[in-house]
């Protein structure tokens, strides 16, 4: 039986601010209470107001071991004033721009949850960059065009452990039917033969590395 969130935790995703679906939460969820299981930090890129959030952080207090954030919180492209996602109050008036770290708080807050997550503000790749240790899990969702899907997954793939797993969402083979940037980088970890597919729920692809490389 698949392994899924406590009741005050998927109430607390189902309130927050955020786009995933349930379905794709619940396979996030089983993904990550999986790779906790190696006793290593699990790792999200792209975090917004934290609906993803919880369920890593569940997960990781389960298993004895933490979720880790990476975020400027600024949001992305689609965000932006004049943007389909655009959205007015988690604009920060002082300074005219979206600060999504208020919420994101909030959130994992509200669901008891803060003392399980330490939230990293700052941009994925110079983040990656001084990251020295491996992580049991990395959650790819962040900026949606080529330049920062390619640089989330440059940058954090390669910190996977043997036996950990990639999960990439927004996967659409489909251009039709959303971006393309999500499910480039989900073929070039295919490609890579480091990575293999082990599940896929609507937009969300869950890959294990099975080998060396990225």
């Amino acid at each position: 039986m698949a392994a899924v969130p406590g009741p005050q935790t998927l109430a607390a995703f189902e309130a927050a601010k955020g786009f995933m679906p349930v379905r794709e939460g619940l396979a996030l969820y089983a993904a990550a209470a999986e790779a906790a299981a190696l006793g290593l930090p699990l790792l999200e890129v792209g975090s917004y107001c934290g609906r993803s959030t919880l369920l890593l952080a569940d997960a990781a207090r389960a298993a004895g071991t933490v979720a880790v954030t990476v975020d400027h919180h600024r949001g992305s492209e689609e965000q932006q004033p004049g943007w389909e996602y655009h959205d007015p109050e988690v604009v920060d008036p002082e300074v005219g721009l979206m600060d999504t770290l208020p919420a994101f708080r909030r959130t994992l807050h509200a669901a008891g949850l803060e003392e399980h997550v330490i939230a990293v503000v700052g941009r994925s790749p110079q983040v990656a960059r001084v990251w020295a240790g491996q992580v049991g899990l990395v959650f790819v969702d962040g900026g949606h065009t080529d330049e920062h899907a390619t640089g989330d997954y440059e940058g954090w793939a390669p910190k996977v452990a043997e036996g950990g797993l990639l999960v990439i969402h927004d996967v659409f083979p489909d251009p039709a039917d959303g971006g393309q940037a999500p499910y480039r980088i989900h073929q070039r970890a295919l490609a890579s033969g480091a990575f293999t597919e082990v599940s896929a729920t609507d937009s969300l692809r869950v890959l294990r590395r099975t080998g060396p490389g990225s």
